[in-house]
């Protein structure tokens, strides 16, 4: 993995919608005052005519998204996730996903790794809060690549809400644009014997050097990206598990309510083994550096193998 080069999964977001835009003229984008912030910035300078900046107004980005699907138009709009999946859940909940409608939700800034912007921008709760609506689909990219490929599939397939989750810094850019990428169906990224290694978002990357920590520690740890928390890829995550039978979740997210609660459900009905969660233990973040704070709160690359050497042991 040498040369990767770094960009900020938003990036990928923005690119995708303004490309898949020109092939779907019925794709209409919806702003909330952070037109850069999230990328959207492509496309409003590309189709000018198809971007309405509503402001400061997430509510009523929802509902307006939602009476663009009623009629016939393919909404998408991005804001701060910690915004776009709080301050508007009952439009959401309501307008778009009882009413069962294609309009797709950029989170950008998702994560601790948001960094000097603080806890209150820090979204470490938006996964559990989409994952609990019906109809909902929720896609957490691992690079900008693999956001870019998200989005376009988004908008080719998905016919019901989707929410898509991406971060603000730049992160390691490292996966194929030719990737085999289908909805529900995760990555095996490295195969390993003694465990399996289940992350999702900027931390595919971390678990994947915490890999090759814990190689040199001869311990042969497989490696699983689940770019799509729902529906998750129960087939894969329960093959995984029979594999090396223990299993560990990684995610930038609350451990209550994420990637690792989606999976101990799987596993809980289907295949119980020993099963390690590494997330933000039920704590806000604070200000940082996003290097500075993943260290403090141990979802490093060094302190997930450290995590599992212990576990092992």
């Amino acid at each position: 993995m040498n040369n990767i080069k770094m960009r900020p999964t938003r990036v990928g977001f923005g690119i995708g919608l303004a490309e898949i835009a020109e092939q779907k003229k019925e794709i209409v984008c919806l702003g909330a005052d952070l037109t850069s912030s999230v990328s959207l910035d492509l496309f409003k300078s590309k189709y000018p005519e198809r971007f309405f900046s509503i402001g400061i107004a997430e509510q009523n980005i929802a509902a307006i998204a939602a009476g663009f699907a009623l009629n016939g138009m393919l909404p998408v709009f991005a804001t701060y996730a910690t915004f776009a999946t709080t301050r508007c859940l009952d439009q959401i909940r309501i307008s778009i996903c009882y009413n069962n409608l294609p309009v797709i939700i950029g989170g950008a800034h998702a994560g601790i790794s948001v960094g000097a912007d603080g806890a209150t921008h820090q979204s470490l709760e938006d996964i559990a809060t989409m994952r609990v609506l019906p109809n909902m689909t929720i896609l957490s990219p691992c690079d900008a690549t693999q956001a870019e490929i998200a989005i376009k599939t988004a908008v080719l397939n998905c016919k019901s809400p989707v929410y898509i989750r991406v971060g603000r810094e730049s992160v390691p850019d490292f996966t194929s644009i030719d990737q085999h990428f289908t909805i529900g169906k995760g990555q095996v990224l490295k195969q390993g014997i003694d465990v399996t290694i289940i992350a999702t978002g900027h931390l595919v990357y971390e678990s994947l050097m915490a890999a090759q920590i814990l190689e040199n520690k001869n311990i042969s740890a497989q490696v699983v990206n689940i770019h799509t928390i729902k529906p998750i890829d129960q087939e894969l995550i329960i093959d995984c598990a029979k594999s090396t039978n223990f299993v560990v979740s990684v995610e930038e997210h609350q451990i209550i309510g994420g990637l690792g609660s989606a999976v101990s459900e799987v596993l809980s009905k289907h295949y119980p083994c020993r099963m390690e969660f590494i997330g933000m233990d039920d704590q806000f973040g604070e200000s940082g550096t996003p290097d500075e704070l993943l260290k403090k709160y141990n979802l490093d690359r060094t302190a997930i193998a450290e995590r599992i050497i212990k576990t092992i042991k």
